[in-house]
């Protein structure tokens, strides 16, 4: 049987996992942010490297992005097309940062890059059907 286009599935919780997962996002955003502001020196040492770095204006860039996501996460749960798609762009933005860190932390970001990469499939696949409800 044909499924009807504006029936509303199973598949709908997904949107709603994708926000609190964008949400998440955020928070971890402005939680490494702050911890960047109040510990501006970082010292990290790699098999190869000494990272010695002032990260006051990336923890800035970590929390004004976080902030975004946080608001990204609740527009997502009006289901309009431009929740949407400031979500899809939030979590990329937010894979490709966390991305650039795995060299100083590399569990954290891979976390953040695996739970983007849920966001952005469940908002890709799934949200058409948010326009129902």
């Amino acid at each position: 049987m044909a499924k009807n286009n504006n029936e509303v599935t199973g598949w709908t919780g997904w949107i709603g996992f994708a926000s609190i997962m964008l949400f998440l996002i955020g928070f971890f955003h402005v939680i490494e942010g702050v911890a960047a502001l109040f510990n501006d020196k970082l010292f990290v040492l790699t098999p190869t490297t000494l990272w010695v770095m002032d990260i006051t204006s990336w923890g800035w860039v970590q929390v004004i992005g976080g902030i975004l996501a946080i608001l990204a996460a609740a527009s997502l749960l009006s289901g309009n097309v431009y929740g949407r798609l400031v979500a899809i762009i939030i979590a990329v933005l937010s894979a490709l940062a966390s991305l650039a860190f795995i060299p100083i932390y590399p569990i954290w970001s891979i976390i953040i890059i695996v739970i983007d990469v849920l966001v952005i499939y469940a908002v890709v696949v799934h949200a058409d059907e948010m326009k129902s409800l």
